[in-house]
């Protein structure tokens, strides 16, 4: 039998005949990672294989995050399944056990939860419980924010506009930049500021505030460089104005700070809501809201919420494995010390490479802003989207986000050892040198 005629580089008629059926099934534009997309067939631990059987190094998926396929989740998974599996109108004990165990991890007065499929839900509902909760409809969130696609959530996202313009009670304020407004991060004064001016338009077009929600790392911002109590004046001025404080942990959430369970424990607040979703069931669809008894009440009499597939007993299980792992492997330690160990590596190739304008992260969730000039400090998108093709092509899978899209977004699976961070930030010194410049 004849081999696949040769299209490019890496793509091979085969390939290309499956981009050609993907977009003809799910539409020209249904978004994949890569200049030359990458044909996934397996993952084990930290490591993607593709159709051709070449390894990956995965330093993007935080959805794997006790690593892909790991043996006691999907275990977890069979057995349940192969007992029972329905929704949450008939009594079972998994989501009782679950929500008893998850809400241990806040503060004391988070203790209820709603379960969902997405974090997209879980954030829709978040929104919801601060409308019942405050009686008004006014929220704010960053203007480089990304929390979701449901109709509600997809207001606050500025990269793709709502069709009809933005909803009304829709206030963005502008998202912190460590790097370019090193004085206005010094103590989050300017961020509350900008707060209470979104909280003062609402007011002066008669809609109230229900609430803010943010991400307590602002990963989708460029997880700038924040310090301690930097969202302190920003929390206190929404509960001035009777609003709710929602903390979206999709991603900073489930240890992966390696300080602290949480994104907003190591931000130093307690939020009113809490949200997550993919780390908290390793691949599989499951998210929650998690929030205080009071609020839970209220949202209950103001909706007659129902999700037939939230909290079912696989997804249950599932989420209750993922849990065992993070602890009987000590993975928040394991971020904690990777993510040291690996910015301590990452920093000194801000010495190589005069693309690099700044080295930040948190745990297992690190990266470098890109620039073309260190000292205008204009971004390059350009150059960070040919590192992350370039580190493909070498096997090793990472991302770019920020404000101006120029940030490279380092987010492993959390057994990620000192060794895979060796690899990583080798071979991306390497591809820097190759795509964007190297000291003189």
């Amino acid at each position: 039998m004849a081999h696949p005629r040769k299209i490019s580089a890496h793509g091979t008629q085969a390939e290309e005949t499956l981009i050609g059926r993907r977009g003809r099934l799910l539409g020209a534009k249904s978004q994949l990672f890569y200049d030359e997309p990458v044909h996934l067939v397996r993952g084990e631990g930290v490591w993607l294989h593709d159709a051709d059987g070449r390894q990956y190094l995965d330093a993007y998926n935080n959805v794997a995050h006790v690593g892909h396929c790991h043996p006691h989740v999907v275990e977890a998974l069979c057995r349940q399944a192969s007992l029972l599996n329905t929704h949450t109108r008939y009594l079972h004990t998994a989501i009782l056990d679950y929500v008893e165990r998850l809400t241990a991890t806040f503060d004391a007065s988070l203790s209820t939860a709603i379960l969902t499929c997405t974090g997209s839900e879980a954030n829709d509902i978040a929104l919801r419980m601060a409308q019942a909760t405050s009686g008004q409809m006014g929220i704010i969130a960053t203007d480089a924010t990304y929390h979701g696609n449901t109709t509600a959530v997809s207001q606050l996202s500025t990269r793709m506009p709502p069709v009809g313009g933005r909803a009304p009670y829709v206030r963005l304020v502008p998202a912190p930049d460590s790097f370019r407004h090193p004085d206005a991060m010094a103590d989050g004064k300017a961020f509350g500021d900008a707060v209470r001016e979104a909280i003062a338009s609402l007011a002066k077009d008669g809609i109230g505030l229900s609430g803010m929600i943010l991400c307590p790392l602002l990963a989708n911002e460029g997880f700038p460089t924040l310090p301690s109590g930097f969202f302190d004046d920003a929390v206190a001025a929404v509960r001035e104005a009777g609003g709710l404080v929602i903390a979206d942990e999709v991603q900073p959430g489930f240890g992966r700070t390696g300080s602290h369970f949480w994104g907003h424990q190591r931000a130093g607040f307690v939020p009113d809501i809490v949200t997550m979703g993919k780390p908290m069931g390793n691949g599989h669809p499951v998210a929650a809201v998690v929030t205080t008894s009071e609020i839970l009440a209220t949202f209950r009499n103001a909706f007659r919420y129902f999700n037939t597939f939230g909290g079912n007993p696989v997804s249950c299980a599932v989420a209750n494995a993922v849990l065992d792992v993070l602890e009987d492997e000590n993975l928040v330690a394991n971020a904690r010390d990777v993510g040291i160990y690996a910015l301590s590596l990452l920093r000194p190739l801000a010495d190589r490479h005069d693309c690099i304008g700044e080295v930040r992260g948190a745990g297992l969730f690190f990266g470098a802003e890109l620039v073309h000039d260190r000292e205008t400090r204009e971004p390059a998108p350009d150059i960070a989207g040919r590192a992350i093709n370039a580190m493909r092509d070498r096997g090793v899978l990472m991302g770019k986000t920020g404000i101006h899209g120029n940030v490279l977004k380092i987010r492993p699976p959390m057994p990620f050892s000192r060794a895979h961070a060796e690899l990583l930030i080798g071979t991306l010194d390497e591809v820097l040198g190759g795509v964007g410049g190297v000291m003189a």
